[in-house]
């Protein structure tokens, strides 16, 4: 019976939503198709990075409300008298606009969260405050605005999209914290820097180090020799578990500032294992922009903490609104994106300029030879002369954003193609991986390298062979494993990353990955040009559709 409720949702599910939702009913007695629908859905809704699944509008997310859905009332009964509810395997929250199923696991930290979250708020504060306006002097109001923010709260959520100022004010604010504990006779802060990547908190270091660096001496001399770790690093992993690390409730970081930044793309079970290691008198600063693409993993965490707090009493957001980084006109387009304004969008992307360019085709084929191919001959010849550096600022002048790994728009697509040009260009076929010229993309952390996942380089010509510079690191190509070709990226991959010049190159319409983030995402990227490639329907479908996360979080803490 179970078998036979869920074969009509094969579609929907996968193998493995199927037998965890058949081995829980059967070790749980439980004889309820529609309860067995409903733990295999609960799984499959972890899997596409939600928390928990919305029982109420489960049908519409999906986008298949022709499958024969259970009434949401009489399976919301079935679910309370259940097994697997009452041995508490399963979970359910229901209010007046969403009906939410959570696995344990997810329900537990989800709470936690919440739980530290407010136990961080409501932690007494120094009272010395110290002026800001040195620090953040007259035409820094929106920092000044966040600085405050962040002076009352143990708990600060700054937010604010790409050139807006965050990393600035972070640096400003950890002086003004320096000062605050010296007039009160405290000893020097301890200070943690994190972000979710290697790469993410390597940027994060550089950019906080460059700011301070223009403050006074005694500024600087307040504060510690800085260094920035992933959060896995910072937390310490543990060889036994790989959920679980050597901070934790019992075992508290030593830090009196924690400062994360990239905050967007931390899932829920990391943002747990990250509060129950804070102290409780610790500063706790949250960085990000939650318009941009969530975690890999499952939760919207910043997303939520934004929406949460914002409705409770007592609590402010910290946000940075004024971008300094790009053109008026790509400033524009990214507003229209996040407010999920298409007209204006596709009004934006007509009327062009300067800093935008707008390919309104599907299949752009050789439309997009003269951006691509030059950019690879420039890689090419700083690559033969050995210039690591040349060929690393040729790097950074132009990325090719895909939201797709495979199909006609996707990367490894366009990765071949580009090669098959400069073959045509060059007469020189490429036989093998490693090519003078390769720009590749680091996938995985290597501490004992300094190599961090996101990190970027080109294979240049030593002598008789091949070494890939890496920042100021030169390694053997035939050393390195966890690289990809880097022509093309995910817009995914993208993240914390910036370029002169984009182009982002839109799937068709119907593609589940196209949304409002991922084009926000992909179109701030840029620093001075943005190129769109795709029709308008396409651009119609990614402004308008969100990509909806199932949580309860904002609703705990709100």
């Amino acid at each position: 019976m179970t078998a036979t409720t869920l074969d009509a949702f094969d579609e929907l599910l996968e193998p493995a939503d199927v037998h965890v939702a058949q081995r829980l009913s059967t070790l749980t007695g439980e004889s309820d198709p529609t309860v067995a629908l409903a733990v295999a859905l609960a799984v499959r809704a972890v899997r596409a990075g939600s928390v928990c699944v919305d029982l109420r509008s489960v049908a519409q997310q999906v986008g298949q409300p022709e499958l024969p859905w259970p009434a949401t009332q009489t399976w919301l009964r079935a679910l309370q008298a259940s097994p697997l509810v009452d041995k508490q395997v399963l979970h359910l929250m229901s209010d007046r606009s969403a009906d939410l199923l959570y696995l344990d696991r997810y329900w537990r930290e989800e709470q936690q969260v919440r739980d530290d979250v407010l136990a961080l708020l409501a932690s007494p504060l120094p009272a010395e405050v110290p002026g800001l306006e040195r620090l953040f002097p007259a035409g820094w109001d929106e920092q000044r605005r966040a600085a405050e923010v962040a002076l009352a709260q143990s708990l600060t959520v700054l937010t604010g999209g790409p050139g807006t100022g965050k990393t600035t004010t972070v640096a400003r604010l950890l002086a003004l914290l320096a000062e605050q504990a010296a007039l009160a006779g405290r000893p020097p802060l301890r200070i943690a820097l994190a972000a979710p990547t290697g790469k993410a908190a390597a940027r994060l270091l550089e950019a906080v180090r460059s700011e301070l660096d223009k403050l006074d001496a005694q500024d600087r001399d307040r504060l510690p020799e800085l260094t920035a770790s992933t959060l896995h690093r910072l937390l310490r992993p543990r060889p036994d578990n790989a959920s679980r690390f050597r901070h934790h409730r019992e075992n508290r970081l030593p830090h009196d500032v924690i400062v994360v930044d990239e905050t967007s793309m931390v899932s829920l079970t990391l943002m747990a294992r990250l509060l129950e290691a804070v102290r409780t008198d610790s500063r706790l600063i949250l960085v990000g922009d939650p318009d941009q693409l969530a975690s890999v993993e499952a939760g919207a965490v910043l997303a939520d903490l934004v929406d949460g707090l914002g409705a409770r009493t007592g609590v402010r957001i910290a946000a940075l609104q004024t971008s300094h980084r790009f053109g008026a006109s790509i400033g524009t387009l990214a507003s229209a994106i996040r407010d999920g304004d298409a007209d204006r969008a596709v009004e934006v992307l007509r009327d062009g300029g300067e800093h935008i360019e707008w390919l309104a085709v599907d299949d752009p084929g050789e439309r997009l030879r003269p951006v691509l191919l030059p950019h690879a001959l420039r890689l090419r010849e700083a690559a033969i002369l050995g210039d690591a550096r040349a060929a690393a600022g040729t790097l950074d002048e132009h990325r090719l954003l895909c939201a797709h790994r495979r199909g006609p728009s996707g990367v490894a697509y366009w990765n071949r193609q580009v090669e098959r040009w400069l073959t045509d260009a060059t007469g020189e076929p490429i036989w093998a991986d490693w090519y003078a010229g390769r720009p590749v993309l680091v996938t995985a952390n290597d501490y004992g390298r300094k190599l961090y996942n996101g990190d970027t380089g080109v294979a240049v010509v030593r002598g008789e062979s091949l070494t890939v510079a890496i920042g100021e690191q030169e390694f053997a190509a035939g050393r390195l494993s966890d690289v990809e070709t880097m022509h093309a990226m995910t817009i995914h991959k993208s993240q914390g990353s910036q370029a002169d010049e984009v182009t982002v190159l839109l799937p068709a319409e119907e593609s589940r990955l196209l949304t409002r983030e991922l084009f926000y995402t992909a179109v701030t990227r840029a620093k001075s040009r943005v190129r769109v490639v795709g029709t308008e329907a396409s651009v119609r479908a990614a402004v308008a559709r969100r990509a909806v996360r199932a949580s309860g979080l904002a609703r705990r803490l709100a």
